[in-house]
């Protein structure tokens, strides 16, 4: 049975201190991070190439947790989108869900991507840059229409894939999964149960028992977030520091300040004109955005994603578990709109190409649409050689970029999460599905535990 954190204020015997909630202890472990973090880098290497033992330590704690997360996602996004689409057959709307929540996710995307044009032609990164042409190098991954059209197709009945990394003449071969194909394989399974009817209801009630078991796993490991975020936030101070941005001060400026537009003015202001508060968003969807900024990774806050959108935002659980795992494939504003559209600009303005009218439509095109062709793949670095490859600008201008590339990967993932929750959530209140309720009480961590409670 699960039990809630009295809300701050809240008067009886029962209220816990503050120190114990959630909130507070996540937000001391980015300040420990941040302190370690700094303390490794100052400690230097041990050799050249050689951490010291500080930033080894961080290092493996948060990548620890983000493999915990990882872990969770192939059987959190299979189970929920079956159940979700057994599920769905009981919403009357069903079919308008889904093509809203497409058009708010291409909605967003536009309003974003007009944002990193408006500030790429004003504060003009490319031609303020201090970055010597030496620097530019091809990307060794290049995004291309046709992966999307590979991507859509498994290559087996689990979506993992294979890719090999040579490093000194030693050939190094990971296993992966491609969450395309595995958002594609399960709403086939999904399906093609339902046209099997009630002979597929045992598998359906076995797959919702799994669902239960793998929230109750993903609720433990969230528990865990602070410990991740101390080693997630101290190893990227400890790795990258703040040196590295004095050449592309400017471009790093518009990238960030593009974000924090969407983020606080955008997403705020489609709230209110839904009638729904962004302090309650902000505060229920935090844990996701937080995280996302500390992993840089969106698949790996997908499973956290989820959880707050159903539990804290009181999206119904038919719709999010569907919404939530397309958001995280294809809805990307931070990465797929403005910082291409950012990026491609300040592209053109180092080497001196002039943009006009029909290369600033094809890149709202490309932002708008081509996230879909990088889904599954690793990287903005994938989406920013689509827009510059369609533009016909030098490939080659993706390695100036490089170099602060983590440190702005940490707002644009977090742009990305906060928007593939905000859609749901919206639709959801157009369509008149939204508990308010739920929502009005967002910012408990314990309600994104799935324990259902005792009738």
């Amino acid at each position: 049975m699960t039990t809630s954190i009295p809300r701050a204020g809240a008067a009886g015997a029962g209220a816990k201190p503050f120190y114990s909630s959630f909130g507070f202890q996540v937000l001391a472990a980015m300040v420990i991070g941040l302190v370690l973090g700094w303390v490794a880098r100052n400690m230097g290497p041990v050799a050249p190439g050689q951490p010291n033992w500080l930033t080894t330590t961080l290092a493996t704690t948060g990548s620890i947790f983000v493999q915990l997360l990882q872990a969770l996602v192939p059987p959190l996004i299979f189970t929920a989108i079956v159940a979700s689409i057994s599920n769905l057959r009981q919403l009357s709307n069903a079919a308008a869900l889904v093509w809203q929540t497409l058009l708010w996710f291409a909605v967003t995307a536009f309003v974003a991507v007009l944002i990193g044009i408006a500030l790429g032609l004003l504060i003009q990164p490319g031609i303020n840059a201090g970055v010597a042409a030496a620097s530019a190098k091809a990307p060794g991954t290049v995004g291309s229409w046709l992966d999307f059209l590979k991507g859509l197709v498994p290559a087996n009945v689990f979506g993992l894939q294979a890719t090999t990394r040579i490093d000194g003449g030693a050939a190094t071969t990971r296993l992966g999964f491609n969450v395309l194909q595995l958002l594609v394989i399960s709403i086939v399974v999904g399906v093609a149960a339902l046209k099997v009817g009630e002979r597929a209801s045992t598998f359906l009630a076995f797959n919702e028992s799994l669902l239960a078991i793998v929230r109750k796993i993903l609720w433990w490991v969230i528990r865990l977030t602070p410990i991740g975020t101390i080693g997630l936030l101290g190893n990227a101070v400890a790795q990258y520091g703040w040196q590295t941005l004095e050449q592309l001060s400017w471009y790093a400026i518009a990238v960030y300040l593009g974000l924090a537009i969407v983020l606080l003015a955008v997403y705020p202001a489609l709230l209110v004109l839904h009638g729904l508060s962004p302090a309650r968003f902000f505060a229920g969807a935090w844990p996701a955005i937080q995280l996302a900024f500390v992993s840089r990774s969106s698949i790996g806050t997908l499973p956290v994603t989820e959880a707050v959108t159903e539990k804290s935002l009181g999206v119904p659980r038919e719709y999010a578990a569907f919404a939530v795992p397309l958001g995280a494939t294809t809805k990307m504003d931070g990465c797929a709109a403005i910082y291409p559209a950012i990026s491609a600009i300040f592209v053109a303005q180092f080497y001196g190409v002039p943009l006009g009218i029909q290369e600033y439509v094809l890149i709202v095109f490309v932002s708008v649409i081509g996230s879909a062709a990088t889904a599954g793949l690793t990287g903005a670095t994938v989406m920013l050689t689509l827009t510059l490859s369609t533009l016909g600008l030098p490939l080659a201008g993706v390695g100036l970029l490089l170099a602060i590339d983590p440190i702005l990967d940490m707002g644009r993932t977090a742009v990305n999460v906060a928007g593939q929750a905000l859609v749901p959530t919206l639709v959801a209140k157009r369509q008149g599905i939204l508990d308010q309720a739920q929502y009005d009480r967002a910012g408990d961590i314990e309600a994104i535990d799935a324990t259902p409670r005792a009738a």
